[in-house]
């Protein structure tokens, strides 16, 4: 039997590739779920219940230009530490966390606006319409609160010195995740948007 060795960059390639794979699995997944409840929000718009008039708070306009640009600096924060160049990492790490924070705080503020329009999520004067408006916001924000928590974990590793420019995969993994989550709440949007 001919055993082969690896060495450790192969062996860190190998890591990576299995980590992103997972990762992709887990996406996979959560697109799935979605899929599913917007499916299941397309069927339920031939109910007697359904709202026609109902408009998206702007505050979810707002909130979608913010996650854009969470992913932009993410983007950035990744270019910036294959560069080695620390303080703009921190910086842009910094930024998305304050931006994904600001998109948190948008999405409640545009619940706010719905509630204040006479519309409630659940009871007795709930419609069909704002119940799943609630389910699929809710969901993604729970998502949402794992990218925050991964977001932690990075900057976290970056203060502790653990990435430079040999050693991005945690970035990078965070940077998947983010990305796959602004692509998510941009659909999200668009299709309640749409076909509300």
């Amino acid at each position: 039997m001919i055993q082969t060795i690896m060495t450790a960059d192969e062996h860190k390639a190998r890591t990576a590739r299995s980590y992103k794979l997972i990762l992709l699995f887990a996406m996979v997944s959560m697109t799935m779920m979605f899929a599913g409840l917007t499916s299941a929000f397309v069927v339920s718009k031939s109910r007697a219940d359904w709202l026609k008039d109902f408009q998206l708070p702007t505050a979810f306009f707002f909130s979608t230009a913010v996650i854009i640009a969470c992913s932009v600096t993410f983007h950035l924060a990744k270019k910036a530490i294959q560069k080695d160049n620390r303080s703009a990492t921190t910086s842009l790490l910094l930024a998305t966390l304050g931006l994904g924070i600001l998109f948190v705080i948008l999405q409640f503020a545009g619940f706010g606006q719905v509630v204040a329009a006479g519309y409630y999520f659940t009871g007795s004067e709930s419609s069909i319409t704002t119940t799943f408006l609630y389910v699929v916001a809710m969901v993604h924000l729970a998502h949402l609160a794992g990218g925050l928590i991964s977001l932690l974990i990075i900057i976290y590793n970056h203060f502790k010195q653990k990435y430079n420019s040999t050693q991005t995969l945690g970035i990078e993994l965070g940077a998947m995740y983010w990305h796959f989550l602004d692509l998510l709440w941009v659909y999200l949007f668009l299709f309640l948007y749409f076909f509300k």
